[in-house]
């Protein structure tokens, strides 16, 4: 059983690396660019913000297939989200990521395909980048940063 769950995990992730959602920027939204110097993953994600509910989060950049697959993950997840709802899940993500599974793993959606990544400390920067980048933009922040 396992070992198709992990098999699974395994095709959502390639997936949507391969056929990533929301990809793209549009002009006007907020937008932050998250550099990982240590590994090379390079990634802008942008947020529109309406009456307090997340309407579009798209993304762009480079980097390995987790980086890449998570921020594809994360717009789906985040669109249609109250601020506040999002910024919960992002927490509840990081907990994922350290190996903690969230009360509500449910809200997670396709995020709980990352919940092995704990087993590979070096890939948690990869798959939290793009979640990094929104969250900072959930609370205003904007412009480019890089990663520590």
């Amino acid at each position: 059983m396992a070992n198709n769950i992990s098999e699974l995990y395994n095709q959502v992730i390639n997936e949507h690396r391969k056929y990533p959602r929301n990809k793209g920027l549009i002009e006007g939204y907020k937008t932050l660019h998250l550099k990982n110097p240590s590994c090379g993953d390079d990634v802008t994600v942008q947020v529109n913000i309406k009456d307090g509910k997340v309407v579009d989060v798209r993304h762009d950049g480079t980097g390995c297939v987790i980086c890449c697959s998570s921020a594809s993950v994360m717009s789906e997840v985040l669109i249609g989200k109250t601020v506040k709802e999002a910024s919960e899940i992002i927490d509840d993500f990081y907990e994922l990521i350290k190996g903690n599974i969230p009360k509500d793993e449910e809200r997670l959606e396709d995020a709980i395909v990352y919940v092995n990544i704990h087993h590979f400390p070096p890939r948690a920067k990869c798959a939290t980048l793009a979640w990094r980048a929104a969250g900072a933009l959930l609370l205003g922040n904007e412009g480019e940063q890089e990663d520590e």
